[in-house]
């Protein structure tokens, strides 16, 4: 299918791995100009490297913190002056550290609220002026099905990501017409972070080989596997193409029938 997004431009923030790459990918695939940033130099050499393979478009790969709010602010304008435009925003974040809730501290709650929360708040602000000036565009949050239904060993995941649910609802009203605010809710995909847990599963003896770890990970998937990240990705470039042009305001779970509320 033709999104008929070629020649725009985009944004992902933590766009070097995991979903925010699968993302960034996918947008690059359908044509876009894509920008994507990280902390970490060797990641973000990967990731231009995927990215130019990707698609016929320009790619920015930016080093900056998300939680920083002088480095999502200086993102924002970098792609802006390296783009000339911004079309698309995405936002994605890392998960903040799992256990129960009597094993956190204030610290913990204000770091998880700085990672998930604020540094969409920063990117948004930052960039819709533009979105705006440009004729109008859109921003897909990468959130997690945690705000639906959560997760055991995950409250702050399950807690301070409800908020980005909440902020994406609202600026779906605030800014409509001419900006379209979704969200994506995904399950289990087999990202580096995934593989990185069952390995270390398995050299801990949890699991005997990586087929069983990652068999444990789809217990409870109706469609009997965990996600590729790539289907994610497809998923918000709809979401961000005029194909879905229809679409504002949604929070869609990509998690293969994992989810059980209604």
């Amino acid at each position: 299918m033709d999104l008929r997004i070629e020649g725009n431009a985009a944004l992902v923030t933590a766009g070097t791995a995991g979903l925010g790459l699968a993302s960034a990918e996918a947008l690059a695939g359908a044509g876009c100009d894509v920008a994507v940033c990280g902390r970490s130099s060797e990641r973000l050499e990967d990731a231009e490297k995927r990215l130019d393979a990707a698609g016929p478009g320009e790619v920015l790969a930016i080093r900056a913190d998300i939680t920083n709010p002088d480095d999502i602010v200086s993102f924002v304008e970098e792609t802006i002056d390296g783009f000339g435009r911004l079309d698309h925003v995405v936002t994605s974040a890392g998960g903040p550290p799992p256990g129960p809730f009597l094993d956190t501290d204030d610290e913990d709650w204000y770091d998880a609220y700085d990672l998930l929360v604020m540094s969409v708040v920063r990117t948004v602000r930052a960039a819709q002026q533009t979105l705006v000036a440009d004729g109008g565009g859109t921003i897909v949050t990468i959130t997690s099905r945690s705000v639906k239904e959560v997760i055991d060993d995950l409250v702050l995941s399950n807690a301070v990501r409800r908020a980005v649910l909440g902020l994406t609802k609202t600026l779906a009203d605030e800014f409509a017409p001419e900006i379209r605010v979704n969200s994506v809710l995904p399950g289990a995909h087999e990202t580096d972070r995934i593989e990185e847990l069952i390995r270390d599963g398995v050299e801990r003896g949890e699991y005997e080989a990586y087929d069983e770890g990652l068999g444990e990970w789809s217990a409870g998937v109706p469609l009997d596997r965990v996600g590729d990240p790539g289907e994610l990705g497809d998923t918000v470039a709809w979401l961000s193409s005029g194909r879905a042009s229809f679409i504002n305001g949604v929070a869609v779970p990509v998690d293969g029938g994992s989810m059980r509320g209604i």
